[in-house]
């Protein structure tokens, strides 16, 4: 159990699962996630980034870092940096940063821009705020609210089943 746990995140149709340890006084109540992992690129990272250190670096620009793939790891492949980061979506997500490189130019500081693509990004409700409902599904319709109440979400129809 402990691998499932931790070895995650998991991903389901392309959608995340959260998976959390049972415990004791645990509440069933649905909760609202803010934070959920997502694979990022890093796209024209300079070399001297493609390290442990340095890719943590850069991708604490965009969340809080978790782990990087093998091919990344080994540098396989130079055209990307593939991330998973925490991301916080009570933020902005970044389409590029600067990075300034540690080697000087002519003595001078040299940026860079490092373009970020995101593998996923959910979608998030503008009523309740929470992340996942949107009309991404087959069948998927939302109905207006029956009552003026903007903080409410609209109700949800689900496809039945054949």
């Amino acid at each position: 159990m402990e691998e499932v746990i931790e070895g995650g995140p998991w991903l389901f149709q392309g959608q995340p699962i959260v998976l959390q340890v049972w415990e004791q006084g645990m509440s069933l109540r649905r909760q609202q996630h803010t934070q959920i992992p997502v694979w990022i690129r890093l796209k024209h990272l300079p070399m001297e980034y493609w390290t442990d250190e340095g890719l943590s670096t850069v991708a604490s620009g965009v969340g809080t870092p978790l782990y990087t793939d093998g091919i990344t790891k080994e540098c396989s492949r130079l055209d990307y940096a593939r991330v998973c980061v925490m991301l916080d979506f009570n933020s902005e997500l970044p389409k590029h940063l600067i990075v300034i490189s540690p080697v000087l130019r002519n003595g001078k500081e040299d940026p860079k821009r490092v373009d970020v693509e995101y593998e996923w990004v959910p979608q998030k409700c503008t009523n309740c705020r929470s992340l996942g409902h949107g009309g991404n599904l087959p069948g998927y319709e939302e109905k207006a609210p029956s009552s003026p109440n903007n903080n409410l979400c609209p109700e949800i129809e689900w496809p039945q089943g054949p």
